[in-house]
């Protein structure tokens, strides 16, 4: 199992033939350009129906966007990408107590994405957490690095509040109230995947994570600062979202996709390898309650593209698929 982990500390100096993509399927990344319009929104702008308008805008333009002045301290930030640094470099023996490929497991170290439906494996480890409610899961969470527990839960409990602030916008911009996604989502669960990509051998010809949408409501992506990885599909073209100084990236999820029937895209992104440099992120999903009903809030006088389903139905339905399959909210359209 040792040998499971890519952060066992052995530097591959070729790329294992379980990660190869076929030819069709690499990144091809000498076609990719740098994303120039990225929507950044300044969340200390006080005029509330200015940020309305231009979280909607965002939302229908690209799917994702950045914030800034976002209200989490730059010390809780640095502290974030420091502890998760120290996680994977972590004894190997003290690491591995945490690993499972069991998907069910609120708390595991795992690698690729879904280690038991690939044929194909992906160039990242993460250490998966369930965030929500804190208390309840917290006790399992590593105790090693020390400071783990406290920096970990602090980060969760103010993206959380962060990603509540967003859903009010989104809400309101599609012409509901403003706690109505609160409100239909019940009480939202709250996943964290500790992402680590190791230098690779060969970025040409394989993934850190391939291009997929998120089943959930809202993602906030945190990045390095120093190293690129982020790259999502925009107007058919594949474009690199670079770090922006003190910034998170926020995007949609199918469940807002299925909410705004359509007018709102969850947006298709990857994740990308160097050869040089190795890169930490930390994802924060808000996922809604198992037995929330999903159906579209605002149709604009047009039919009903999805049909009701709750979140349970699924999140079991995106597991069972791989993950750059199409996308699953196909399989919930209105026939």
């Amino acid at each position: 199992m040792e040998s499971v982990v890519l952060s066992s500390g052995t530097k591959h100096t070729n790329l294992p033939e379980n990660y190869v993509r076929p030819e069709s399927e690499r990144p091809r990344l000498l076609e990719v350009t740098d994303c120039e319009n990225v929507p950044i929104i300044d969340l200390n702008d006080l005029d509330r129906s200015k940020l309305t308008q231009l979280i909607g805008d965002a939302c229908k333009s690209h799917g994702f966007f950045q914030v800034i002045n976002h209200g989490i301290s730059s010390e809780l930030v640095e502290g974030m990408m420091q502890i998760a640094h120290e996680f994977f470099h972590l004894p190997l023996d003290v690491k591995m107590k945490f690993y499972s490929d069991d998907p069910t497991k609120t708390m595991r170290l795992s690698t690729s994405f879904n280690l038991k439906k690939e044929t194909v494996n992906n160039w990242r480890d993460y250490l998966r957490l369930h965030c929500h409610p804190l208390e309840k899961y917290v006790e399992d969470w590593p105790s090693v690095p020390s400071a783990f527990k406290y920096v970990v839960g602090t980060y969760c409990k103010e993206v959380r509040q962060l990603g509540f602030n967003l859903l009010g916008f989104v809400s309101m911009s599609l012409g509901l109230e403003e706690d109505y996604m609160e409100k239909v989502l019940g009480d939202q669960g709250q996943h964290m995947a500790v992402n680590y990509y190791p230098p690779c051998p060969a970025p040409e010809l394989t993934y850190g994570l391939p291009h997929h949408t998120d089943p959930n409501t809202i993602t906030i992506l945190l990045q390095g600062q120093e190293v690129p990885g982020l790259q999502v599909l925009h107007n058919g073209k594949w474009v690199a979202v670079n770090p922006h100084p003190g910034a998170f990236v926020v995007n949609i999820g199918d469940q807002v996709q299925a909410l705004s029937n359509g007018r709102y895209k969850s947006v298709w992104h990857r994740a990308i390898v160097n050869t040089e440099i190795e890169r930490i992120s930390v994802a924060s999903f808000l996922c809604p309650a198992n037995d929330a009903i999903i159906c579209p809030a605002t149709t604009n006088e047009s039919p009903a593209v999805y049909r009701k389903f709750t979140y349970d139905e699924y999140y079991k339905k995106f597991w069972s698929r791989n993950l750059d399959q199409e996308h699953c909210l196909e399989f919930f359209k209105n026939k």
